[in-house]
């Protein structure tokens, strides 16, 4: 993982060095195919039925690694299909897990200056959480918690004080992007759709704030 941490890190600072040459990695007025390496942060929340004396409630900050692909839909309209494969990590404050996901956005381009273009988009994503580790009070022999703290899987629905989360999920992905010259910056907001409990008595849904850094080839 810090191979590729470094590796993008390295290609994000090399930027400017061959931004020169284009005004943005795609044209608006132009059809094509545009690539990009994405580097981000979450803040990640579960809500619904996730109250329990064994948990401390709270946001998770995590990381986003992602490679995407778009492709211009309308030679009359700047409208994109973006899609790509994502890593990151997605849980609440004490319940951590790692995430693949793949999103189908629309983006819409609006040319704010020669070199500046505002993207807008909205779409669905899916995902599959991969592992996690969840840290909670262990349960004394009264059956309350203690101030021990024990480690169990997050999909462990015999151990995690949560019953366990399903790995499959599926939401909603909206916010805005700026892109300058390849340089690409993004904010949202993804809204979990998929009830991701494994006790069919309980509700609980992934909410994540992202903010990401790329470049745009």
């Amino acid at each position: 993982m810090k191979k590729i941490f470094s590796a993008i890190v390295a290609m994000l600072l090399a930027a400017p060095s061959f931004a020169q040459y284009s005004s943005g990695g795609f044209e608006l007025d132009e059809s094509n195919i545009y690539y990009g390496v994405r580097l981000g942060m979450t803040t990640a929340n579960l809500s619904g039925d996730t109250e329990s004396p064994q948990l401390e409630s709270g946001v998770k900050v995590g990381m986003t690694l992602a490679g995407v692909i778009g492709l211009r839909l309308s030679e009359t309209t700047p409208v994109f299909l973006e899609s790509g494969l994502y890593y990151t990590e997605r849980g609440a404050k004490n319940i951590g897990y790692s995430n693949l996901e793949v999103p189908l956005l629309i983006k819409y381009g609006i040319k704010a200056t020669e070199d500046i273009a505002i993207l807008p988009f909205v779409g669905p994503y899916f995902s599959r959480a991969c592992w996690g580790k969840t840290k909670q009070y262990k349960l004394g022999t009264d059956g309350k918690p203690t101030n021990d703290i024990e480690t169990v899987g997050t999909f462990d629905e015999k151990k995690a004080a949560t019953g366990g989360l399903n790995r499959l999920n599926m939401g909603f992905k909206l916010g805005c992007a700026a892109e300058y010259n390849k340089l690409y910056f993004e904010m949202g907001y993804q809204i979990g759709v998929t009830n991701i409990a494994k006790d069919d008595k309980k509700s609980i849904h992934s909410n994540t704030f992202f903010a990401n850094f790329g470049v745009n080839f």
